[in-house]
């Protein structure tokens, strides 16, 4: 997958990226159903993962999906994000200073929550969506089908546990996930070469 993704890189002006990555994976003996990528290119898959994964193809999803997020450099626009709530707040908390104690604390509990389920939230469920696309080129790119990113979908929300409503929600519903990589797979059959 990591020659995949350098491929890709140098194939759309990113050849300079490249550096920025030094590719290692690494499978850490947890129950959880779960996997991530850190910024720089360090994958950690959970050994909980690798029953819903069932393969070697259901483990390319994954890793494609988590490697995805770190060329989209998901966490540098998470933190840049953050910044941008705070200053937010503390503009807000600068133009109510001199209203009551009760009218800044409801202005800041509506901003909390406005902040939260209007923008960070959003923009969590923009980039998973951003990473199964990303992810499903590279599973392309690696030779694997990417028509079989939906069953592997379709196993991960069997196992998965009831989850707060999709507006609540960091991750799109299991229902959004599925129906958006369906829609996805047409672009990523391009890269797919048998």
């Amino acid at each position: 997958m990591s020659a995949v993704v350098e491929a890709y890189l140098k194939a759309n002006g990113m050849e300079a990226d490249i550096a920025n990555y030094a590719w290692e994976f690494n499978l850490v003996k947890d129950t959880s159903v779960n996997a991530f990528c850190m910024p720089g290119g360090k994958v950690v898959v959970f050994e909980g993962i690798l029953p819903v994964t069932k393969n070697e193809i259901g483990l390319a999803v994954v890793l494609g999906h988590e490697i995805a997020h770190a060329v989209a450099k998901h966490s540098n626009e998470r933190m840049s994000q953050q910044m941008l709530v705070q200053y937010g707040s503390s503009l807000a908390n600068v133009l109510i200073s001199n209203k009551t104690a009760a009218t800044q604390n409801t202005v800041n509990m509506i901003y909390g929550l406005g902040a939260q389920y209007g923008f960070m939230l959003p923009y969590s469920r923009k980039h998973e969506l951003e990473a199964d696309r990303m992810g499903l080129i590279f599973l392309a790119m690696a030779g694997y089908d990417p028509n079989q990113a939906v069953t592997f979908w379709e196993r991960m929300a069997a196992n998965s546990q009831a989850a707060p409503m999709e507006f609540m929600s960091t991750h799109p519903s299991d229902a959004t996930r599925i129906a958006q990589i369906k829609q996805y797979i047409p672009e990523a059959l391009t890269y797919y070469k048998k």
